[in-house]
């Protein structure tokens, strides 16, 4: 297992999480205890079950999970063919650890939940894509743990990207190995593992149905809001994971897991919007609430953005991530974002009127335009950075910056060293053209001089940190 498991907390009673009150990992025996044996629904009754309970996809979208269900039922009788049974556990984005957190601590509702709805529409194979090494040991246990599963369940392994959980790209990875965007529009609940109408959904929906199969409609609408009801999974900061209710407070919230508002409050993620100050001290947790004040629940990552960092810079951050996450097989994307985050690391440099026309020209470059939705939710986040710190863009515009620096908030993957830049302080006049070079790798301290003598370079970064080198006129700086 992970030597990195996220604490959890839970308000009120726990639903997903209850058993790990008192134990780590749910095995099955007590997995049975706490849940109870799972009932057997027909497809129509499953839907029913999921329209009453309003229950949507809590991978992004939030799609109405009966109409998927109906869906895959539709096509499969219209084509004679059985339909596939597909978890989405692959989690790529580094600000979401939930559904990661669910697979290694209570694995048996995801698997209940699979289970069910496969014995309702009939499908003879069921699926969980996973791209980490815990989860997939998890996954294999809990299995184990039953002796007998039928439908037989397959744990697939599936490179750890950020677009391998992409419906389509998850549907071929599990088909050939391959887990990149299909485009074309075709739906996988049409044409999903196989060529086969798949209904495909991410570990927390999947669980989350288990649940309610169990309990009924009217006993899980008692929890939460009435036209939201139920419980829901946040990942706080990058590193809590959170069962709440809905309705209760966003600041409540944060505040259970030690953190305030700060500047401003990303939600749903790096494919999400951020809340002002004022938006996130009013908002609840719920997706119609998020959605009035200009957010998105999204995937359930919740980041609050403290007072002493720059949030263009940690925008910039991101943004080079998202750029460097493309599946490559789209113009717009592979070459269009790389483009925007460089307009807006010239516009956040001071680059004015003329740097922001280029951004809004990249962020409309990209727009739906991609084989999926990386690119217009990467161009759609540039956007609400923008509009929501537009004091600190006219700092940096006209003041030569807001005064903060970067303190890398933000969660990203660490990245492996290929090298690293060292710095002779004896030769150093603090020109600080290297930062102009390598930003991501050299920062500058108060001083003007760099804030550390030894920086690890990553692989990708290797080219730019050699022009660092030859660009220092003081011949400060070496590469080791």
């Amino acid at each position: 297992m992970s030597d990195y498991p996220p604490p959890v907390l839970w308000f009120g009673r726990p639903v997903l999480f209850a058993g790990l009150e008192s134990l780590y990992r749910v095995d099955y025996r007590s997995h049975l205890l706490v849940h109870g044996q799972l009932p057997a629904l027909g497809a129509e009754e499953l839907a029913e079950l999921a329209e009453n309970v309003d229950l949507r996809g809590r991978g992004g979208a939030g799609f109405p999970f009966a109409r998927k269900i109906r869906a895959v039922v539709k096509s499969a009788a219209r084509r004679r063919t059985t339909p596939v049974v597909v978890v989405n556990g692959t989690e790529g984005e580094p600000s979401c650890l939930k559904d990661t957190t669910l697979i290694l601590r209570a694995p048996h509702l995801v698997v209940d939940g699979a289970l069910i709805a496969a014995a309702a529409l009939g499908a003879e194979r069921v699926a969980i894509g996973v791209t980490r090494a815990d989860t997939e040991e998890s996954l294999r246990q809990a299995l184990a743990e039953r002796r007998s599963v039928k439908p037989p369940v397959e744990v697939v392994r599936l490179p750890e990207r950020f677009v391998t959980g992409e419906g389509s790209s998850l549907a071929r990875g599990i088909t050939n190995g391959i887990a990149l965007p299909r485009g074309g529009g075709v739906r996988t609940s049409d044409s999903g593992v196989g060529g086969a109408p798949t209904l495909l959904s991410n570990a927390e929906t999947y669980a989350q149905l288990a649940v309610a199969a169990r309990w009924g409609a009217l006993p899980y609408r008692e929890i939460g809001l009435p036209d939201e009801p139920g419980t829901v999974l946040l990942t706080i900061a990058g590193s809590t994971v959170v069962e709440t209710p809905t309705g209760v407070p966003l600041e409540t919230v944060l505040a259970a897991c030690e953190l305030d508002i700060g500047q401003g409050v990303l939600v749903g993620g790096y494919h999400g919007k951020w809340l002002t100050p004022d938006a996130a001290r009013s908002a609840v947790i719920s997706r119609q609430s998020f959605q009035r004040l200009g957010g998105a629940l999204g995937a359930g990552a919740i980041l609050p953005l403290p007072e002493t960092t720059c949030p263009l810079w940690e925008v910039v951050r991101i943004s080079r991530w998202m750029a460097d996450e493309t599946a490559g097989q789209c113009g717009p994307c592979y070459l269009g974002l790389p483009d925007l985050t460089s307009a807006l690391e010239d516009l956040v440099r001071g680059g004015g009127q003329r740097a922001l026309d280029r951004v809004q020209a990249g962020m409309r470059a990209v727009t739906g335009r991609g084989a999926c939705s990386h690119p217009d939710a990467a161009a759609r986040f540039v956007a609400s950075s923008l509009a929501v710190f537009d004091d600190d863009l006219v700092a940096h515009s006209y003041q030569g910056g807001c005064g903060r620096p970067s303190q890398d908030v933000l969660p990203l993957p660490e990245v492996e060293s290929a090298g690293s830049i060292v710095v002779d302080w004896t030769l150093c006049e603090a020109h600080g053209l290297c930062t102009g070079v390598l930003p991501d790798v050299i920062r500058l301290g108060p001083d003007g001089f760099p804030a550390a003598a030894v920086m690890p370079v990553p692989a990708r970064l290797l080219s730019q940190a050699a022009r660092a080198v030859d660009r220092c006129p003081a011949l400060a700086l070496r590469m080791q």
